[in-house]
């Protein structure tokens, strides 16, 4: 049985939340544009390798992590429009993707505004408004969609491990690249996105090195590991439960035992 509180279960509220989340997909994608423009922009005034600057915008958790936001939040509305009105959850695998990318988002807005917030980069190469968007106004819609957004489905805990699969796919990704990456402004035979995972960094706190690394990648991962459990303790909490292994679950998120 459901323990959805009864508005957050009203159609109307679905509806609401529903135009919500694709507001919030155009904006976030507005923004991911926008510094695009100008990262690639700043790259070509300063006849850099274009290519090497647009597969480094791209190797950035925050970028990965809002793009994957915009697209599961505009699928989840698109599901309600088109499939999801007077049903009882989502479908499961639209729970899962909210999951990933609501632990994503919130790990990039706590990281981004403790350890990197008014970290020097190159003059004009930020989009002030775009960057508040990427870091601080979608990071605090998904944490307000775990506890209000409509029609739950539960996941099982199991969940929690798909979660972190990601970040340990792109930490690795990230530490095998950056050695083979020529920083595009500063000509250094070395690239990272952030200054925590560079072992060259002399600046590193509180040890240096791979040793700083290791205890960046440490801390983070157990913060991703507890925010993931919080969305998933939460969606087990409010949301539907998953079907049981005798019932069927249509595209709409319903479930019917089968005969």
């Amino acid at each position: 049985m459901t323990r959805t509180p009864a508005w957050m279960a009203s159609p109307q509220w679905a509806l609401i939340w529903s135009v919500l989340r694709l507001a919030m997909a155009a904006l976030i994608a507005s923004a991911v544009v926008a510094q695009l423009v100008r990262s690639v922009s700043s790259a070509i005034d300063a006849d850099r390798h274009v290519f090497t600057i647009v597969a480094n915008f791209f190797s950035f958790f925050t970028i990965l992590s809002n793009v994957s936001a915009a697209v599961v939040l505009t699928v989840a509305a698109l599901w309600f429009f088109t499939r999801g009105r007077g049903k009882d959850a989502e479908p499961p695998a639209i729970a899962a993707a909210l999951a990933c990318v609501t632990t994503y988002m919130v790990i990039t807005g706590i990281v981004y505004n403790t350890l990197l917030r008014g970290y020097d980069l190159e003059p004009g190469s930020i989009v002030p408004w775009s960057n508040e968007v990427l870091h601080l106004i979608g990071p605090l819609f998904l944490l307000a969609d775990l506890f209000v957004g409509p029609l739950r489905r539960a996941l099982a805990w199991r969940a929690v491990w798909a979660i972190v699969a990601f970040p340990i796919v792109w930490v690795a990704y990230t530490m095998l690249r950056a050695p083979f990456i020529t920083n595009p402004g500063t000509g250094a035979p070395f690239w990272y996105p952030y200054p925590f995972l560079n072992p060259n960094n002399a600046d590193l706190q509180p040890v240096s090195g791979y040793p700083g690394v290791v205890l960046y990648v440490i801390g983070i991962s157990a913060a991703m590991l507890a925010v993931g459990a919080l969305v998933v303790w939460w969606g087990r909490r409010v949301g539907r439960p998953m079907p049981h292994p005798g019932a069927s679950v249509d595209a709409a998120g319903s479930s019917a035992v089968s005969p």
